[in-house]
């Protein structure tokens, strides 16, 4: 008998012509800098490009804390750029970040490229079991390995092509970092409980 439950029917998957459109709850893009990269006075000064921005719920996030910030997407959301990032990719060092919710399936393509384009690091926000694979892992953190994989102990639900602040999900989520400036080896943290202080009434107004 098929199992029906909802924890199990939650689970995010996609087909692989599927242009994985799940906007990012802003509180977990806050959460990104509050408790994983810290509210450093540098980042007030930097620029950060999100590559797969969508209908911007992420980028708006970011714009609170970046000093520019450079949106675009494969498609048009009406958001930022249209630019695939994988197909046009962005000059050597020309932002200080890069830091988006990737397509799961492009999530390696991108981060070896979003290296390349950062000068400071690179931020993805991706499912648990991104950590998975021998293709990962040959491909990036055998020798790439994160600074920083920062799991959310909380859920971060998403939803096939708006927010919806009432979603649930049976799906874990992390933020992985690659810091190009430090030696530091890999550093497994936990993104505390902190939705309720995170999330704000006014980032599901204009949701999609």
């Amino acid at each position: 008998m098929q199992n029906t439950s909802h924890a199990v029917m939650a689970q995010r998957t996609e087909s692989r012509d599927s242009i994985d459109d799940f906007p990012t709850p802003p509180w977990a893009t806050r959460a990104l800098i509050e408790h994983i990269l810290g509210r450093k006075s540098s980042i007030a000064r930097q620029s950060c490009l999100e590559p797969a921005c969508g209908a911007g719920h992420m980028s708006k996030v970011l714009e609170e804390y970046f000093a520019a910030v450079q949106s675009s997407d494969v498609h048009d959301y009406g958001f930022g750029g249209v630019r695939d990032f994988l197909a046009e990719p962005y000059k050597a060092d020309e932002f200080d970040w890069v830091i988006t919710n990737p397509p799961f399936r492009l999530a390696e393509e991108f981060v070896l490229h979003a290296i390349r384009v950062a000068r400071t690091g690179v931020a993805i926000l991706a499912r648990t079991v991104f950590l998975e694979s021998i293709g990962r892992y040959e491909g990036i953190f055998r020798h790439l390995p994160p600074t920083k994989f920062a799991q959310f102990v909380e859920r971060v639900p998403m939803v096939k092509g708006r927010l919806d602040s009432k979603a649930s999900t049976a799906t874990g989520y992390a933020w992985l970092v690659w810091e190009k400036r430090t030696a530091n080896a890999p550093s497994l943290m936990w993104v505390p409980p902190c939705r309720r202080a995170l999330e704000r009434p006014t980032d599901y107004e204009v949701a999609i």
